[in-house]
């Protein structure tokens, strides 16, 4: 008797345990999208961290043609260095690809709810822009990883992931010339 109630008093506090971590769990998700909900989305910053990141060393730093000139003139020793190098500046810029894809996104999203209906459509364009160019800096990280760790590998050019910036880019600078009036879509963070 005495085992089967120490059995049952084990199972109640497992039970409670459960019920605790449970609604924990469940505070954290509702903290989570109430504040991404009310954290505010400044345009203006987007635009710049786009503008910041340089498209062309970026674009020379991946380019077949640059590799195969590096491979003709170098020794295999200094090309390998050389090319582990700049597969780890591309890595850079690639994640900050990815980071300012993020970040137009939830510009996309906020844009979407946008009473102005050419703005809303803008929004979709972007939220659409945003998730191919994340797709493509996570293959392009893939690759430039790999390239760091065999730099005896021939790779393939990486222009989709410039291209798909800059389409990125572009319709998120039209949507900033749209919305340069909107309330509503162009907060900023302090606020």
């Amino acid at each position: 008797m005495e085992h089967g109630i120490s059995t049952l008093a084990q199972g109640l506090i497992a039970a409670w345990a459960l019920v605790a971590v449970a609604f924990v769990a469940l505070g954290i998700l509702v903290y989570v999208a109430t504040r991404n909900r009310t954290r505010r989305i400044d345009l203006e910053k987007a635009v710049e961290a786009f503008r910041s990141l340089d498209i062309e060393a970026f674009r020379n730093l991946v380019d077949a043609g640059e590799e195969a000139f590096l491979r003709d003139h170098l020794p295999p020793g200094k090309f390998r260095e050389i090319k582990r190098q700049r597969a780890w500046a591309a890595l850079i810029y690639a994640r900050e690809a990815g980071r300012a894809a993020t970040a137009l996104a939830k510009i996309g999203q906020a844009a979407q709810r946008s009473p102005d209906p050419q703005i809303a459509a803008s929004g979709v364009q972007v939220a659409e822009n945003a998730f191919r160019l994340r797709l493509q800096t996570f293959r392009a990280c893939l690759r430039l990883v790999t390239e760091i760790l065999l730099p005896d590998w021939q790779r393939r050019s990486l222009p989709p992931l410039v291209d798909q910036y800059e389409r990125a880019a572009e319709t998120l600078f039209r949507l900033g010339r749209f919305s340069s009036g909107a309330h509503g879509l162009v907060r900023s963070k302090s606020a």
